[in-house]
């Protein structure tokens, strides 16, 4: 496996800045955000030159851009608001062959009008299902015109709140386009070490045909989120479990501060190492 790491997590506002930070912190490759270029995550536009620095600053530093962040509320309970975030995930799949690369990161959503990522008692209904299945039908239409894949992320604050919902989804779209980004600790709060490692296998196994990305974060034992290796998660029982399918993609960390990087890298680089294997 890659090890990666949000880009964001460092300052800066020109990729040339922020990719330097994540080489000199031990990482091979990051999920980019235009915010790292000086623009909005989801910009209206974004130049020919711009979408060049990024690429640019990649091959420079010798750091995979392995996503884009094209994160907007996909179920938002306004109809324009879903709609401004369509046209501007175009301009981002627009230009991903010039940023080299080939995969958006979205949010399934939540009907929560305010914060993307919170849960609400409405994000079970009927009408949540059939508006994401409307929003993700033109988010293809999108990502075909582009030739561009979609990694959606079960979470449990998101409509898409588990591994069963996630299949569920791409059974019903029947699209190629959609991938997964696995992240264990989008899918329990708190939970017994035994059952926090069923969760996690069933989960991958589930998924193992899509899955093209994983996250690294952690939990606490209070449910709160926290830093890898930082909490309660079994790294060893995730890592072993991504390797089983035969995951060899990028791991990307986040929820960290940039002075925790160094430490994260060398926390996962060890687990990797201890009967995983590591690709450095």
């Amino acid at each position: 496996m890659k090890l990666g790491i949000f880009a964001k997590t460092f300052e800066g506002t020109d990729p040339a800045t922020v990719l330097k930070s994540v080489a000199k912190a031990g990482y091979t490759c990051a999920q980019y955000n235009m915010a790292c270029s000086g623009l909005p995550s989801m910009p209206d536009e974004i130049t020919a030159a711009e979408a060049r620095s990024v690429a640019e600053a990649a091959e420079k530093t010798g750091v995979e851009i392995v996503a884009i962040s094209g994160t907007y509320n996909m179920i938002h309970p306004d109809l324009s608001t879903r709609e401004d975030g369509h046209r501007r995930l175009a301009v981002l799949a627009q230009h991903c062959a010039t940023m080299s690369t080939g995969l958006i990161t979205l949010c399934t959503g939540t009907r929560d009008p305010i914060d993307q990522w919170k849960e609400h008692p409405d994000n079970n209904s009927p009408e949540a299902w059939r508006d994401l299945l409307g929003a993700m039908e033109t988010a293809i239409e999108i990502a075909d015109r582009y030739n561009v894949d979609l990694g959606i992320e079960p979470e449990l604050a998101n409509v898409v709140n588990s591994a069963t919902k996630a299949r569920r989804l791409i059974d019903e779209l029947k699209s190629p386009r959609i991938k997964i980004v696995m992240d264990p600790a989008n899918l329990f709060e708190v939970e017994t070490l035994g059952e926090q490692r069923m969760i996690i296998s069933s989960a991958i196994d589930l998924l193992a045909d899509r899955i093209v990305m994983a996250h690294a974060k952690d939990r606490t034992r209070d449910g709160r989120f926290a830093t890898a290796g930082k909490g309660v998660l079994d790294y060893g029982h995730y890592l072993r479990s991504l390797t089983s399918i035969g995951f060899g993609g990028s791991l990307i960390t986040h929820g960290l501060s940039a002075n925790e990087a160094e430490g994260v890298e060398a926390f996962l680089t060890a687990k990797l190492k201890n009967g995983v294997g590591a690709q450095r």
